[in-house]
């Protein structure tokens, strides 16, 4: 879901910036005119002249006596003589004054060029020089006046709201701009019919909610939801992020709250969104880290504006988080923040709409089929499906492509989701070989298993952090996770390793990774889900959404006794699970040979490719129904168990990998 750029017409705390860009135009041509003012005026000075001598005025005389004078010049005024030699030597001579007609009459009859000049001194000229610095230090001292009054304005609007107003052109982003969540947009329909009609809600006495919380995982676009509310109802959008009303200065954020509220009077009815409002709206003296006094009295602020004397009618707050485990309780009882709006990770239906909607502007080919992406990126969010489009573009102009085609979008996902392929790592033969029977353990069991995930593709080439990869796709979309899905989970978990005991009678460190998440699943199975015997119907784990992130502590709430039963619980749970994965390898030891022998040769190969293998080794077919999942198209794969953090919430596409 990309939203469209809204032209900000209005904001009040940053200045335009043409008029920045004019005023930076200026200042440089007034510096530049200054600095050639000052070097005309000292090159005036200290330019070199042409050396001329000075004469007394008897020895001019006996210079004309001796015609050695080419020309003169007569200064009435102050009776001094200038002229040149007739060898080109400049002179100067301080004559009477004022000079008489005799001494004209002997210059000219020795035939010396002869005129008069009257020089007039006038007070703007011996002021000039002076007038010219005082220009300079007045312009200076402009200069620095202005900058001073600009770190006080600074200082004085310090105070005011930095929420940026969208007033005059309303945002034009509307619901028909946010692709999928059709339940999402129905419930928060009904703040635009406020927005729109308020008089029906006032006919009947009914109270809209004045705060609205949008709560979900990054990426899954509540900022554009809250921009498609204020273009659908038509009103002012003010937008402000939480981190903007922390300052070093004490009473700032307070003060900040007070100025978007009466800005947002002023609009009404307007809408006002704070994007990441946990920021300050963590519980007040929750102890470490929550006892932060500036944003207390932030957050009090922010609680007396929504419900204090001064009636907000026609204001509608909107806020987003990830984390409204940690909020205040005061932030979220009615009258403030009484609504709460789940925006999840979008599903498959979701998931087509928004691909299409970040394709509008790429060239894609005719043989992209964005059904078969969609169905291959499940968990992924509005985010993440827009960064898979612009991978896929940019492998395109990789390869020197003109359009963006399906093996774009292939690449595009495998880079995603298994990270970038390291073609400087060079592997040994033996290496090489452990890994192949390694992923074709995990590939073999996945094949094998009525309820695992069908095998999407299988590759030895390193990958990001992995050196090998098996990549699962789930057939449809699942919301409760049987026990046997997750048991036959942890066993192509275990298939990796023992694959490698079985051809090789050893364990090694490739499957580090693999025993990491078939651990943290035992544990979720034994602690939260209640699939344990012994157990019981007890749960102890988080209470929140995986999403939600985990508390910074957890206090144990079982015995010592219970914990060394929960400790067996998951060893006998894995070592189970590990003796099945030895009796399907075993009996499958030809198939997990030709996988082997084939990625040792391919490289890269899929489930299709896998499944004809095994069938062909074993001389039967294992299992119906199970090849790759895209190529099967009435299958709708979606989220996986792989995620360890929480299968119901899983979010990621199933990737079994080892560990480099």
């Amino acid at each position: 879901m990309q939203p469209p750029d809204p032209r900000m017409k209005n904001d009040p705390n940053q200045r335009p910036g043409a008029m920045g860009t004019n005023q930076n135009w200026v200042r440089i041509l007034f510096g530049v005119l200054l600095l050639f003012l000052v070097a005309s005026f000292v090159w005036s000075k200290l330019a070199p002249k042409t050396p001329s001598i000075s004469l007394s005025y008897s020895q001019f005389q006996s210079q004309i006596g001796t015609h050695k004078i080419g020309n003169a010049i007569i200064d009435n005024a102050t009776g001094d003589i200038t002229g040149k030699l007739k060898s080109g030597i400049p002179f100067v001579v301080s004559g009477p004054n004022p000079v008489t007609s005799q001494e004209v009459t002997a210059i000219t009859s020795k035939h010396v060029s002869l005129s008069f000049i009257t020089t007039s001194t006038s007070l703007l000229s011996n002021l000039l020089p002076y007038v010219f610095f005082l220009i300079v230090f007045g312009a200076v001292w402009f200069w620095m006046r202005k900058s001073a009054q600009g770190q006080m304005s600074a200082i004085s609007s310090i105070g005011r709201s930095r929420a940026r107003l969208y007033s005059t052109e309303r945002p034009r982003t509307t619901f028909d701009d946010v692709a999928g969540y059709t339940g999402v947009k129905t419930e928060i329909a009904e703040v635009v019919d406020f927005l729109k009609n308020p008089g029906r809600f006032a006919d009947i006495g009914a109270k809209i909610p004045k705060g609205i919380l949008l709560v979900g995982p990054p990426g899954t676009g509540k900022t554009l939801i809250a921009r498609a509310v204020a273009g659908e109802a038509g009103v002012p959008f003010l937008s402000v992020s939480g981190s903007d009303f922390m300052e070093m200065f004490v009473g700032v954020g307070a003060s900040r709250v007070r100025d978007m509220f009466q800005t947002a009077r002023k609009q009404a009815p307007a809408i006002v969104f704070v994007d990441e409002i946990d920021s300050i709206g963590r519980k007040r003296g929750a102890g470490l880290g929550g006892g932060h006094d500036e944003r207390e009295q932030t957050l009090n602020q922010m609680l007396s504006e929504m419900d204090g004397f001064e009636a907000t009618e026609g204001i509608v707050m909107i806020a987003a988080t990830n984390r409204p485990d940690i909020l205040d309780p005061a932030l979220l009882r009615p009258g403030r923040f009484d609504r709460q709006v789940v925006v999840p990770l979008p599903d498959l239906d979701e998931r087509l709409p928004i691909l299409e909607v970040h394709c509008r502007d790429k060239r894609i080919s005719e043989d992209v089929d964005l059904s078969i992406v969609a169905r291959g990126t499940p968990g992924m969010s509005g985010a993440d499906l827009a960064n898979l489009v612009n991978e896929a573009a940019l492998h395109a102009v990789r390869r020197s492509s003109s359009i963006i085609e399906m093996e774009d979008f292939e690449a595009a996902r495998d880079r995603v989701l298994m990270g970038q392929r390291r073609d400087s790592l060079v592997l040994t033969d033996e290496e090489k070989e452990r890994i192949a029977y390694h992923e074709g353990g995990h590939a073999v069991l996945a094949y094998a298993l009525d309820n695992a995930d069908p095998v999407h593709k299988v590759t030895i080439l390193p990958s990001g952090m992995a050196l090998g990869v098996t990549q699962q796709l789930p057939l449809e979309e699942r919301h409760i996770y049987s026990r046997e899905y997750i048991e036959d989970s942890l066993v192509v978990r275990m298939g990796g390793r023992v694959a490698e005991m079985l051809i090789y009678k050893n364990y090694s460190t490739g499957a580090n990774n693999d025993l990491v998440s078939a651990t943290e699943l035992a544990h979720k199975m034994v602690r939260e889900w209640g699939m344990s015997e012994r157990i019981g119907p007890m749960a102890w784990g988080s209470q929140g959404m995986v999403f939600l992130g985990e508390d910074l502590m957890h206090s144990r709430d079982y015995s010592e006794d219970t914990s060394r039963v929960i400790d067996e619980e998951v060893e006998r749970i894995l070592r189970e699970q590990e003796e099945r994965a030895f009796d399907v390898l075993s009996s499958l030891s030809k198939g997990l040979k030709a996988v082997a022998n084939a990625l040792l040769e391919k490289e890269t190969i899929d489930g299709d490719e896998v499944s004809r293998l095994v069938d062909q080794a074993t001389g039967k077919v294992v299992s119906l129904n199970k090849g790759s999942v895209l190529s099967l198209k009435s299958a709708e794969p979606t989220q996986s168990i792989e995620d360890s953090q929480s299968a119901l919430t899983a979010n990621s596409s199933s990737t079994d990998s080892e560990s480099g």
